[in-house]
This record gives structure tokens, sequence and C-alpha cells, in this order.
């Protein structure tokens, strides 16, 4: 709010006599004004180009492009077995080499390095328990949804996140002849080497297939005839299988958390397991080698 002398007249003051508002001084010179909203648009300007140059620089960065280094002599084992990985580099002890024995595999191309124990710490961490080999690889490449048509099982996570229990997950899927395991992009393990590990070799034995929604990866295993299955504590301790699919899609969910109530809406039957003991609850593992069983021996006597 502007105040101006109470004394003056108000045609003086209209006028721009002295102490009048025409008169006065603005604080700025002619063009200031004009030259700070040059200066800022360019600074603006410039914070916006060196954002999409982040960016940009970011989106060529692919995550494949890191080293994935996989270790444990049957994860290393299993990888140089599977045709289907490309292998870089094989980094062992002379024990792990002779314990691999690779003169009995078909290694062409393949650079194989004799190291010792404290550079294969350096290269995978001393955390890792690498046993003396250690093997550069690429990322397997997955089979897409539309392969898995001749499958009787598939297991789904929604949302599973520990390497661990992926990795133990894995290996039950095998176990018990599952076709692929599928989890989300978002929220779910990556290809990596504690993965490998936990895996034991299973990692390179079946396909793991990652989806952006798992929404519509349900709807597309439904298309393919496939019946949803979800583990839940609300299920039906007695479901059956559906002769005319004989094909089953088994969801889990997250530790805790379990099935998304989106998830669950997409299944056509929901099953629980029930405990006799005290403990009620299983570690997602373990419930999966459980349920696997089951929905295998379902499978098992529709075929009979």
């Amino acid at each position: 709010m502007c105040f101006t002398a109470p004394w003056l007249l108000a045609s003086q003051r209209d006028a721009g006599y002295p102490g009048g508002m025409k008169d006065k001084p603005s604080g700025k010179k002619p063009g200031a004004r004009k030259f700070g909203e040059a200066h800022d648009h360019h600074h603006a300007k410039r914070r916006r180009q060196r954002r999409d140059e982040a960016i940009a620089k970011r989106k060529a960065v692919k995550p494949e492009s890191a080293p994935l280094f996989i270790y444990g002599i049957h994860t290393v084992r299993h990888a140089l077995e599977n045709a289907k990985r490309k292998k870089i580099s094989l980094f062992a002890t002379r024990n792990a080499l002779a314990r691999l024995e690779i003169d009995t595999l078909n290694l062409q191309g393949l650079q194989v390095e004799e190291t010792d124990p404290r550079s294969l710490d350096r290269m995978v961490g001393s955390d890792a328990v690498h046993q003396g080999a250690v093997l550069e690889v690429e990322p397997l490449v997955p089979r897409r949804l539309e392969e898995l048509n001749d499958a009787d099982l598939v297991l789904v996570l929604d949302q599973v996140t520990d390497p661990h229990n992926v990795g133990a997950i894995l290996r039950s899927a095998i176990a018990f002849d599952a076709a692929a395991v599928i989890t989300t992009a978002r929220h779910s393990p990556s290809e990596s080497g504690v993965l490998a590990k936990a895996a034991s070799g299973a990692l390179d034995m079946i396909d793991m297939i990652q989806v952006r929604n798992l929404g519509d990866c349900l709807t597309e295993l439904k298309a393919l005839g496939f019946q949803i299955i979800g583990l839940d504590s609300e299920g039906a301790a007695e479901f059956e299988i559906t002769a005319d699919a004989g094909k089953v899609a088994l969801v889990l969910g997250s530790e805790g958390k379990g099935l998304r109530q989106k998830t669950r809406g997409l299944c056509d039957t929901l099953m629980r397991l029930d405990m006799p003991g005290r403990i009620k609850s299983l570690n997602v593992s373990n419930a999966a080698a459980i349920s696997l069983y089951i929905v295998r021996q379902r499978l098992d006597r529709l075929d009979r």
C-alpha cells in the first residue's frame, strides 16, 4: 500500500509535484527489469538443458552394460553348461578349476584366468562365498510369455523382493518341473551374483521372466489357457484344478504383505496352506515348495 503526503492537493499529486506519485523514484534504472527477466530466462534455459543432458546420459547407459559376475562352484558349472548363456571370462583358483572339470566342456572363446582367492574377494566382495570360482557373463534372454503355451505349470511372484528367497524358489520350481518363474520388473531382484548363488545353478536351468505389468501378464496367461491360482490366507483349503485347463499359473505374494488386492482379484481360485503346528505362517520360499508340490500332484492326476 502506498501513502502520499496528506498536505498535498489531489491536483498537485496528479500533476506530479514533488512528493506526488508520478515523481516517486522507482529505484530501478530504465530497462533493468527487462535485463533481469532475460537473465533469469537464460539460467532457466541452461538448467533445463543440463537436466535434459543428464536424462539422456542415464538413458544411454543400459543396465546390462555393467559386468555381471556370478560365483560358486555349482552356479558357475551350470552357467558354463548353459548353451544359451554368453560367457565372457572365467576367474578361478587352481583347485576350483579342477572341481569345475572345464576340460569336459566346450568353452571356445572363453577367457580363463587362474587367480587367487584374494583377487576374487576384490572382484565380488569379501562376503561372497565364491568357492574360488567367478564367471563374468551377460544376462540371460528369457522366453516371451506366448512361448509358454506348451507348459502346464508356471510360477508367478507378486513383488517378492529378497534374492535369497527368489533363488530358493527357482530351485523348487525346477524340482517340480515348472516351465518358468515370472516376476515383476519393479520390486523384485534382477539377475545378480547373489541371486545366482542362492539359486545354486537353477538360474541357468529355468526361465526367469520379468514383466512390467503383472495384471496384463495374468490376463495373457489366462488367454493361453492357464488357470490362475493364488496362494492366500483367505483361500480355500480344498481347491480343484479345472480339467479343461490342465495348466496352472501359481501366484505367490510378497513376504509379509502377500498378494496385492488387484492380483488377488485376477486369480481364478485362491488356495491356502493349513499348518497343523503352532506356527501358522511360512517363509515364501517354503510356501512355494509346498504349494508347487500340491499343484504338481493335482496336475499329474489329470494326466492319468
